[in-house]
C-alpha cells in the first residue's frame, strides 16, 4: 500500500462520485485506486474490459468497501461517448469529479506527420475529451459543484522534435481548461489541468531512450515520475482541499526549469 492509500483514512472523497477515463492502466490505474482509498465511488472507464481487469477492479472494491464499476468508452467513437454519459447519468444522481486521463500517443516530425494521423490523436486526445465532458458538466451543474481534471502534458510546453501532433493536442486541452474554469466557475465546477513530465506508463516505454533520458536529466530530481505522483495530485485536486484552485495547469516534472 502506497504512503498516499495509507492516508485514505481520511477519506477526502468520502461519498463523491468520481468519473476516470484510462483507467486500465498507467495513471488512470493509480487515479482510481487512490480515489477508491479516499472514499470515492468510481466509474472507471476504459476502451476493453478484460477479466484480469475486472479482478482488479473487484480487488480495489474489497479493499477499500466502495463501487468501482467498469464502463466501457472509447473516445474515438460519439455513439461510445454518448452512450457512457447516459450510462452515467441512469446509475448515478450526481457527479462530483471527472479526470480526463485516456489519451493516445504519436510522435513523428512534422514533415512526416500526414493529416490522418492528426485527425486520430486530436478526436481521442481533445474532440473525444470536449464531448464527454459537455455531457458530465451537465450532470455536476445540477448540483451546483464538481471538480474537472483534464491530464495535459509538459510536451505541451516543451517543443522538442517529433511532438507537434501530441505536444499540440495536449496544448489545446490546457487552453481549453482555462475557458471551462471560466464559464463554469458560476456553476460551482472547478477545472483544473495536470501536466506529468516523463511518466513510468506505457507511453514511457513507447519513447525513445535518448529523448526520454534528456528529459530526466533536465528535471531537478533526476527520475522519472511514477503514475502515483500523478494521482496524488489529481487527489488534491478532487478534494475541497484545493477548493478555491480553478484553471490552472499543475506541472507534475520533477522541476523542469
Amino acid at each position: 500500500m502506497t504512503g498516499m492509500e495509507q492516508l485514505g483514512a481520511a477519506r477526502l472523497l468520502r461519498d463523491k462520485v468520481a468519473i476516470v477515463t484510462g483507467s486500465n492502466r498507467g495513471i488512470g490505474h493509480a487515479v482510481i485506486r487512490t480515489f477508491a482509498a479516499h472514499g470515492a465511488r468510481v466509474f472507471a472507464c476504459m476502451r476493453e474490459i478484460g477479466p484480469e481487469t475486472l479482478d482488479r477492479l473487484q480487488e480495489i472494491e474489497n479493499a477499500h468497501g466502495v463501487s468501482v464499476q467498469a464502463l466501457s468508452l472509447d473516445l474515438a467513437d460519439e455513439r461510445s461517448i454518448k452512450s457512457a454519459i447516459k450510462e452515467i447519468a441512469g446509475g448515478s444522481t450526481r457527479i462530483d469529479v471527472l479526470v480526463n486521463n485516456a489519451g493516445t500517443a504519436s510522435g513523428s516530425l512534422f514533415q512526416m506527420t500526414t493529416m490522418a494521423e492528426m485527425r486520430r490523436v486530436f478526436e481521442v486526445n481533445f474532440f473525444g475529451q470536449m464531448l464527454l465532458t459537455q455531457g458530465l458538466a451537465r450532470l455536476m451543474a445540477r448540483n451546483k459543484s464538481g471538480s474537472i481534471i483534464n491530464i495535459s502534458s509538459t510536451a505541451a510546453q516543451i517543443a522538442d522534435p517529433g511532438t507537434l501532433t501530441y505536444g499540440s493536442s495536449k496544448a489545446a486541452f490546457a487552453r481549453a481548461t482555462q475557458s471551462m474554469a471560466t464559464e463554469f466557475g458560476t456553476s460551482g465546477i472547478r477545472v483544473n489541468a495536470i501536466a506529468p513530465g516523463v511518466t513510468r506508463t506505457d507511453m514511457y516505454d513507447k519513447m525513445a531512450p535518448a529523448a526520454r533520458e534528456k528529459l530526466i536529466a533536465a528535471s531537478a530530481l533526476k527520475r522519472a515520475a511514477e503514475p502515483q505522483d500523478i494521482a496524488n495530485v489529481a487527489l488534491f485536486l478532487a478534494s475541497e482541499l484545493s477548493a478555491f484552485v480553478t484553471g490552472q495547469t499543475v506541472r507534475v516534472d520533477g522541476g523542469m526549469v
